[in-house]
């Protein structure tokens, strides 16, 4: 099974993992759209995949829905202009996150992207999660999975916050790009939703004013109350010196501690910086899995079978420090064992455990010029405090 649902105080969540779960629930759930609905992604592919979404959201807009979809510049920059054109001759509103027009700017500006994959449909229904609008199977791989991502649906009152979150960054767009400055001020001034989540579920953003930290924070206060496990699946894993220390102290008073990374390479710098650090992290009794199915895409965690995280976040600096991100982090026993119980089952099926004798097969040179390329970039950055 794959998708499973579970109710926690005032919202009902269903973890969906894949594409092949998660696209036809987001397409049937725009098709039920009633009034308004926003989509916010970094990558939105002109595949096959990428063509359904676009014509539920024509659909809905057509029926007179007010659809918001805003793309980042970068990770949705080979977006054909007549998609856009036929999105927004149905009536969508699409805006842009930095949209890039050059390819030498190292700068901040240029590594600030909208990495978050959000949608909110009636202010009922949400997904968060860390699955782009693209196909499961990447185009031109022979794998035999798809990607390893999960998302999770979300009804109930947790959708308006996310609404909240989502129409303040729509309307931050427009008042950068000079669009309908004076019918928007008000709204660019208002705080966040009046909407304060439960305990059970809360919803955690990073961007670059006021919420700089706060998933990396959330992390490292899980990570400390730790008594038994640790389980992290994600992407691209370089994490800073404050973490790190967190999972080794982990270690130290007796808490298992399992990752599962990357284990084909999809793009060669991150992929190489990872492997720099899986001496250090062995050397203290880390247990490293590489995912060889396919390629890992996954952001999440699970800690003691209580709690548990699902977004767009990676934990290395660039979505630490840099990208906005959003995610869902969730206190419950069976939503937890649930993510938990996927994550292990894929590691028992498609996990290759990493040892010492393979680091030999490492090259050493390239993961260190990697790594070092990174720390270079964000110490250039002035990023290199925490990192």
């Amino acid at each position: 099974m794959s998708a499973f649902t579970f109710k926690v105080p005032k919202n009902e969540l269903t973890l969906l993992r894949n594409g092949t779960r998660y696209f036809p629930q987001l397409c049937a759930d725009i098709d039920a759209a009633q009034h308004a609905l926003y989509l916010e992604t970094y990558i939105f592919a002109a595949d096959e995949t990428g063509r359904l979404v676009a014509q539920a959201l024509q659909r809905a807009a057509l029926r007179h829905v007010a659809v918001h979809v805003l793309l980042d510049g970068f990770g949705s920059a080979e977006l054909p202009e007549s998609w856009l054109d036929g999105l927004r001759e149905a009536g969508v509103e699409v805006q842009w996150f930095r949209r890039e027009t050059g390819f030498f700017n190292l700068g901040r500006s240029r590594l600030r992207r909208l990495h978050r994959k959000l949608v909110v449909i009636d202010g009922q229904i949400a997904f968060i999660g860390g699955i782009n609008i693209l196909n499961d199977i990447p185009d031109g791989e022979d794998f035999d999975a798809p990607r390893l991502d999960f998302a999770v649906r979300i009804a109930g009152t947790m959708a308006q916050q996310i609404e909240a979150e989502m129409r303040r960054l729509w309307t931050t767009v427009q008042w950068a790009t000079l669009r309908k400055r004076m019918r928007h001020f008000k709204s660019v001034l208002q705080p966040l939703g009046e909407h304060i989540a439960p305990a059970a579920v809360e919803l955690k953003v990073r961007d670059n004013v006021r919420h700089r930290h706060d998933i990396e924070l959330a992390y490292l206060q899980a990570i400390a109350h730790a008594q038994h496990e640790i389980i992290i699946a994600n992407a691209y894993f370089l994490p800073g010196r404050v973490l790190r220390k967190a999972l080794n102290a982990a270690v130290k008073r007796g808490v298992r501690v399992v990752l599962l990374l990357q284990g084909r390479v999809e793009y060669r710098l991150q992929h190489y910086a990872t492997l720099a650090l899986y001496e250090r992290l062995l050397n203290v009794g880390i247990e490293i899995y590489e995912y060889r199915d396919s390629y890992l895409h996954a952001k999440v965690g699970v800690i003691d079978g209580e709690w548990a995280t699902v977004g767009s976040s990676n934990l290395d600096p660039f979505s630490l420090l840099l990208a906005r991100e959003a995610n869902l982090i969730v206190r419950d026993v069976d939503f937890a064992k649930s993510l938990r119980s996927s994550l292990m089952r894929t590691i028992k099926l498609s996990g290759r455990r990493v040892e010492p004798r393979h680091l030999r097969t490492i090259s050493l040179l390239i993961a260190r010029m990697s790594y070092g390329f990174i720390r270079l970039v964000v110490g250039y950055l002035g990023l290199s405090k925490r990192h």
